[in-house]
């Protein structure tokens, strides 16, 4: 109990320090701007004339996390070395994995309302026709796990470096492989010449693959499982590192 008590503090700390300065609003502005230009102008959700968020709006959120989610994961650890609050955070009477949950969990909720802003998108579609809106919210679900694997890797990134610049180079970097290895081009180059079984085991890896399902509104358990084990990983590998930079 004590444990969950010092998780739910130290994320309550760090949400409200998103609002307190201008990164949250940036950030959510942004956002909103990406998703209604690239579903309206350049996803042709009129053109298409079907009810669905499933290509026109859904399809781009890797590409918008890509770039927007590591800014915002960037400060997580790599700000708290760079003042000196570190070692601080790490003497309280707090463990280095309650720190490492709480500032995550923070991180992935204030993503998740940036995410529910998008709500007049929905509301849009559902005006203009019917429809299926147990797909939407399973992309959402889909979304929202893909901010938070994109996320955790960029808490490895901040806690290997005092630089946020550095940690947020490395993230996107990283994540980008994670993109590249389902996307479509590379997809077919790879068929050109590997065989199948490598083919899927090389896409397996990418956020696209296992985000397709649930545009389709597929809730496939090995989907789930696949970003909740980056997620953890990810985490784990966090704490591994903080625990080096403490001794």
């Amino acid at each position: 109990m004590n444990s969950w008590a010092n998780i739910k503090t130290i994320a309550k700390r760090e949400l409200g320090a998103y609002f307190t300065s201008p990164l949250a609003y940036v950030f959510i502005v942004i956002f909103l701007l990406l998703c209604g230009f690239f579903t309206f102008m350049i996803g042709g959700f009129f053109e298409r004339g079907e009810a669905t968020l499933a290509h026109s709006f859904f399809d781009w959120h890797p590409w918008f996390y890509l770039f927007l989610v590591p800014a915002v994961g960037m400060r997580l650890w790599a700000e708290e070395r760079r003042v000196g609050t570190l070692e601080l955070l790490l003497t309280m009477p707090v463990t280095a994995w309650q720190a490492i949950v709480g500032k995550f969990l923070a991180s992935w909720v204030f993503l998740g309302l940036a995410l529910l802003l998008t709500f007049p998108v929905v509301m849009t579609v559902n005006y203009l026709g019917t429809p299926d809106n147990g797909v939407i919210f399973t992309g959402y679900i889909g979304s929202w796990l893909m901010a938070g694997a994109y996320l955790a890797i960029s808490c490895i990134t901040s806690a290997m470096t005092r630089t946020q610049v550095v940690s947020f180079i490395i993230s996107v970097v990283a994540c980008f492989f994670l993109i590249l290895a389902g996307f479509a081009p590379v997809v077919r180059f790879l068929e050109g010449w590997a065989s199948p079984t490598m083919v899927d085991f090389v896409t397996s890896f990418s956020v696209i693959t296992h985000f397709d399902g649930f545009q389709k509104g597929v809730l496939d358990s090995r989907d789930v499982l696949f970003f909740l084990s980056v997620i953890g990983f990810s985490l784990f590998s966090t704490s591994v590192i903080l625990r080096e930079h403490r001794n």
